[in-house]
């Protein structure tokens, strides 16, 4: 069966879902040719009938892993549409792309099975209440699958590779940066990084009690340092104890110590 002839004017009184994603931040920093390939899937769902105010774009899962380990709020917003009987056609670039896992991608075949729902990637548009085209489905959806298992080993092997070798470096605490020599550790050569760090371990060793380390420290105006990249002489910016939000880059202690305003004002009492 030809893809015209499964678009059926059912289909088309219904909306189109253009569906967009990324595995990571870094891929959306870096591969941006795919991403703007995916928008313009668009065009490919006008071409097909659907009005450009009926095709809906949905990108918010940008930077969220397929795999079904994080939770993906367009995916689940795609889903709960297509149960409603809402959508009449869901294309992607891939399939790599609408799911990365089974267990998302068979729950979305049987929805769009039972509400005659078309899913369509760059080779084609499949029905998944055909025998045939969900057979091609179920096939395209475990390579996708497996292709991530792969790739995963063959990451995990290259760096279990180099530990092996004692060539591995990982991220190493706030204050100390790697040397030249193999598993060297050095003291961050900024002198002001140091001293803040020397500062607050005497703090901590002058308190007994979390509350009043938190306390003392906030009232020496200390800002702890943050490493922006683990190199030898990183660039570290300073964040205030309590006037800097803790971001996911901030270090382990700057996270525990990154209270609410309100709340450093009730340790200080």
């Amino acid at each position: 069966m030809s893809e015209p002839s499964k678009i059926t004017p059912d289909h088309l009184r219904r909306n189109a879902i253009v569906y967009v994603r990324q595995s990571s931040a870094n891929q959306v920093e870096h591969n941006r040719e795919s991403t703007a390939r995916q928008y313009q899937l668009v065009d490919r769902a006008v071409a097909f009938g659907w009005p450009r105010e009926r095709v809906i774009v949905l990108d918010e899962d940008l930077g969220v892993s397929g795999s079904g380990l994080a939770e993906r709020s367009g995916f689940a917003r795609m889903t709960a549409e297509v149960a409603l009987g809402h959508v009449g056609l869901v294309l992607g670039l891939e399939v790599s792309r609408l799911a990365r896992n089974n267990a998302d991608w068979y729950r979305l075949l049987d929805l769009c099975g039972v509400t005659h729902t078309l899913i369509g990637d760059a080779d084609g548009i499949y029905h998944p209440g055909l025998f045939n085209d969900r057979l091609v489905l179920g096939l395209k959806g475990t390579m996708s699958e497996a292709e991530l298992h792969v790739l995963r080993a063959r990451l995990d092997g290259g760096i279990r590779n180099k530990a092996a070798r004692g060539e591995l470096r990982r991220g190493i605490p706030v204050g100390l940066v790697w040397g030249e020599k193999d598993g060297e550790v050095l003291l961050h050569p900024d002198a002001s990084v140091t001293a803040v760090i020397r500062a607050v371990s005497r703090s901590f060793r002058r308190a007994r009690f979390g509350a009043p380390r938190v306390a003392r420290v906030a009232g020496a105006g200390l800002a702890l340092p943050v490493a922006l990249a683990q190199r030898r002489g990183g660039s570290m910016r300073h964040a205030h104890l309590y006037e800097d939000p803790p971001g996911a880059e901030q270090s382990r202690l700057c996270r525990r110590l990154c209270l609410r305003q309100n709340a450093a004002r009730a340790l200080r009492r």
